[in-house]
């Protein structure tokens, strides 16, 4: 039986409860919040847990009949009825029978699907909601990170939703036939630096430059200022505590993608910040026996944490191979 990560790898997931915080009715399912927890907010913030907790029961019936499921429509309620949902690796979806569908063909491949909020950080109609998901897919347990990053309307539904996470930990240890993972063999080489030197937040007057690093691929200028932090992302089973081994894992990405991001939301909290960079990826080799490279949709969220802690959530699998083969790796993970 196979295991991801482990929750307590993952410094995000450091048992930190918050205090004193409005909306008592969500905190019992949430480590760490933080931001103005207005009204809205609350009232998503109760929507989403409801659905992480719920379980599934019968898994939902396909296409239109998910609708009728009582989780799928739990998971609707999060949403606007005009919101957009963007998943990984694939253009946005709108529309409530769309999205119903979506999250029904989910609960039919892991309908034991469960979550609790880890690190959430809520910043005027944004809510960078922190997450630990654990499943049971083709009878191999998994549990993995993921960052939905949800814009709100006044009455706490969603209008604009993104999810980050790594869709290769699905596959890595479920199928016989599943890619390599980008980041195996990436070790920390060399002295650790001093620790508390490395920042829990960034100050928007930093985005800019930081922005075209990702875009430029430049490692060393992502890793300034970042001595002493110690950095979590996919493929890593204990977070990075050395520059060599922080550069390396940086390079490995950038060996094979092309990235073309643009600014997405930031979330400022009291001890946690979260930065959304959303585009595009382009995969260096080629990603189709005709050789033909495209560009796929994808993101980055950045979470700059308490103690110096530094976490990237992203989708490696576009990086990895192309989308007929994704495509065909997920057809197998539905097949009975």
């Amino acid at each position: 039986m196979a295991v991801a990560i482990s929750a307590t790898a993952w410094p995000g997931a450091a048992a930190v409860k918050a205090s004193g915080t409005p909306c008592p009715e969500a905190r019992a399912g949430i480590e760490r919040l933080e931001g103005r927890i207005t009204p809205n907010v609350c009232a998503f913030l109760q929507r989403q847990l409801a659905f992480g907790a719920m379980p599934t029961g019968a898994p939902p019936l396909p296409g239109d009949l998910a609708m009728e499921h009582p989780r799928v429509a739990a998971y609707l309620d999060i949403f606007d009825p005009a919101a957009t949902l963007w998943e990984a690796g694939s253009p946005p979806k709108s529309d409530h029978r769309v999205i119903g569908a979506a999250i029904g063909g989910s609960l039919n491949m892991v309908p034991d699907l469960h979550y609790t909020g880890t690190d959430v950080v809520a910043d005027g109609g944004v809510v960078m909601f922190g997450q630990w998901n654990t499943a049971t897919v083709k009878g191999h347990k998994v549990a993995y990170p993921q960052i939905a990053r949800n814009v709100l309307g006044d009455d706490g539904k969603t209008i604009q939703a993104r999810r980050y996470y790594d869709r290769h930990v699905l596959v890595r240890d479920t199928l016989p036939d599943a890619p390599k993972g980008l980041f195996e063999g990436v070790s920390d080489s060399g002295r650790p630096s001093a620790p508390g030197w490395g920042r829990g937040s960034v100050t928007a007057g930093e985005l800019p430059d930081r922005l075209a690093a990702w875009n430029t691929g430049n490692a060393d200028a992502l890793l300034r200022r970042m001595n002493g932090a110690r950095l979590a992302g996919p493929g890593l089973t204990e977070p990075l505590a050395t520059q060599a081994g922080k550069r390396d894992y940086l390079q490995c990405l950038f060996d094979r993608a092309e990235l073309e991001l643009k600014a997405g939301q930031v979330g400022f909290g009291r001890t946690t910040t979260y930065v959304e960079w959303y585009g595009t990826v382009t995969r260096k080799q080629p990603a189709s026996p005709a050789g033909k490279v495209v560009a796929v949709p994808f993101g980055i969220v950045e979470r700059f944490g308490p103690d110096g802690t530094w976490e990237l959530y992203f989708d490696t699998l576009p990086v990895l191979v192309d989308q007929e083969t994704i495509s065909r790796l997920f057809a197998q993970l539905t097949a009975p």
